[in-house]
C-alpha cells in the first residue's frame, strides 16, 4: 500500500479498518543470497538499496530483539554534512542529498527538517579551524557559511555571548542540514525493504556463522541455521560480541552515549546548535521538548544506560551556553552503545573471510549517515569494490596508518 492523501482520506470514511501490515513477519527461509544482520537503520537500509539498487531481492535481515531497536531510535537525529577531510566530505554530502530525497523515495513520512546546523566557535584559533572546514566544504560543492557574533546573535539571540570563559565570536553554519525523525527512518527503510521481498525476520539472534575453509556458508541463529552465499554485519556498538564469533578482533571500543528530552516548550530554537567548548548539541523538537546530548560517559559498556557524572557535565555545558535552559525540566534519557574506532571514523569494508563483510565504528557519525552507509554497504557486497565514496573506510587503514582522524571522536585509548 502507497501512502498518499488519497489513501488516508479512503481509509479514514472506512473507519481505518483496511490498512495493511507495514511489514510481513516471515519464517526465515533455509537459504539467501545476502543476509544482513543487525536490524537497525544500517542493517534495514543496506537491504533497501540491495534491492532497489541492486535488483538483490533474496535477502534477510535478522535483528535478536525488535526493527529499530538499537541507535537508530536511541539518537538526538542530526542531519548534517559539514565534514573537512577528502575521505568525509563526499560521503555525508552523499548521504545528505540522499536525506533531501528519502521520504519521496521510500513514501514514508521520516520528517525531514532542513531547519539549518550552526557549529559555534569561541576563539580566534577555532574560527580559523571552522573556516578551514568550511572552505574545504564549499571546494567540494557542499554548502557552508562563515557567520560572525552579530549574524550569532540575531539567530539565537538568548545563547550566552558574553560569557567569560567561553565568548561567542560566531560559528560554521551549513542551511542543508537539520533533523529527522529517528524511529521513522527505520520503519520507512523496513517498509521499502519489505515491499521489495526482502524477509525481516525479527526476535533472532545470531549465535555463530557458519565459516569452512575461510569461506562464509551461514549463519546460526535461534531460530536455526540459515545458509547464505554472503553475510553482512551493522551491528553498530554490538560490534565486537558479534565479530568475537568468528574469532576476528577490531580496533574498536563500544562507550555509551546519553541523551536527553525536556518538557515540552513553545518553538523558540529552530535550528540545531553546537556548543564549541563543551561538546554539547541541542535542537528542539516538533512536540516542543529539548533533544540534546554531550560526551561519551568515559567507560567501556554494552548497557543502553548511562550515569549521574555525564548527565550533570552534559547539562553544565547546556547552562554555559543557554543559561535559560536551566529553568527546563528533563523528562528522560538513555544511552546508545557506541562502536568507537580509534580515529573516529568507520569501516566499510570486506574480511578476510571470504563472503563476510563489515559495517561499523560509527562513533558519533551514525544516524546522520544511514542512508549513504547503506548504500554503500549494499554497493560493496553486491559489487565487491568500495563504492567511489567510501574508499577511506577501509579496515586496514589502522594496521597502515592511514588514519582519517577528523573531530577527534574516536576512543583513545591512552586516555583509560
Amino acid at each position: 500500500m502507497r501512502y498518499s492523501a488519497l489513501s488516508i482520506v479512503t481509509n479514514a470514511l472506512s473507519g481505518n479498518r483496511n490498512w495493511k501490515p507495514v511489514w510481513r513477519e516471515p519464517e526465515p527461509k533455509a537459504e539467501y543470497d545476502v543476509v544482513i544482520v543487525g536490524g537497525g537503520g544500517h542493517g534495514l537500509s543496506t537491504a533497501y538499496y540491495l534491492a532497489k539498487e541492486f535488483g538483490i531481492t533474496n535477502v534477510a535481515v535478522v535483528e535478536k530483539g525488535w526493527l529499530g531497536s538499537g541507535n537508530i531510535g536511541r539518537n538526538t537525529t542530526i542531519v548534517r554534512s559539514n565534514y573537512g577531510l577528502p575521505g568525509n566530505t563526499p560521503f555525508y554530502e552523499f548521504s545528505l542529498k540522499l536525506w533531501e530525497g528519502l521520504e519521496q523515495d521510500f513514501n514514508y513520512n521520516a520528517m525531514m527538517s532542513q531547519r539549518g546546523v550552526l557549529n559555534l566557535f569561541h576563539s580566534d584559533g577555532q574560527r580559523d579551524a571552522f573556516a578551514r572546514r568550511g572552505n574545504a566544504m564549499r571546494l567540494e560543492g557542499v554548502d557552508a557559511e562563515l557567520v560572525d557574533q552579530a549574524a550569532v546573535r540575531k539567530m539565537y539571540p538568548f545563547l550566552d555571548f558574553d560569557n567569560a570563559r567561553f565568548p561567542i565570536q560566531g560559528g560554521l553554519l551549513q542551511r542543508r542540514g537539520g533533523t529527522a525523525r529517528h524511529d521513522a527512518v527505520a520503519w520507512g527503510y523496513a517498509r521499502g525493504a519489505d515491499s521489495r521481498g526482502v524477509d525481516l525476520i525479527q526476535n533472532c539472534e545470531v549465535t555463530g556463522f557458519v565459516i569452512e575453509g575461510g569461506v562464509f556458508k551461514g549463519v546460526e541463529t535461534t531460530r536455526g541455521t540459515i545458509k547464505a552465499k554472503k553475510v553482512g554485519v551493522a551491528v553498530a556498538g554490538s560490534t565486537t560480541r558479534v565479530m568475537h564469533k568468528t574469532g576476528l578482533r577490531l580496533p574498536i571500543e563500544s562507550h555509551v552515549l546519553q541523551a536527553f528530552v525536556t518538557e515540552g516548550l513553545k518553538p523558540f530554537l529552530d535550528g540545531v546548535v553546537s556548543f564549541g567548548v563543551g561538546h554539547f548539541y541541542i535542537s528542539q523538537s516538533d512536540k516542543g521538548g529539548l533533544v540534546f546530548g554531550g560526551d561519551l560517559d568515559g567507560y567501556n559498556s554494552y548497557a543502553q544506560r548511562g550515569n549521574l557524572p555525564m548527565i550533570e557535565h552534559v547539562c553544565e555545558a547546556g547552562m554555559s551556553l543557554m543559561p535559560a535552559i536551566g529553568r527546563a525540566r528533563i523528562l528522560r534519557n538513555w544511552g546508545g552503545v557506541m562502536d568507537m574506532t580509534m580515529d573516529g571514523s568507520p569501516i566499510i569494508d570486506k574480511t578476510p573471510i571470504d563472503g563476510f563483510f563489515l559495517n561499523c565504528g560509527w562513533c558519533y557519525g551514525g544516524f546522520k549517515a544511514t542512508p549513504a552507509s547503506g548504500f554503500c554497504f549494499a554497493h560493496l557486497i553486491a559489487r565487491e569494490e568500495p563504492h567511489p565514496v567510501a574508499v577511506a573506510y577501509r579496515l586496514d587503514r589502522f594496521e597502515k596508518g592511514y588514519l582519517l582522524d577528523e573531530e577527534r571522536t574516536g576512543a583513545q585509548p591512552n586516555l583509560h
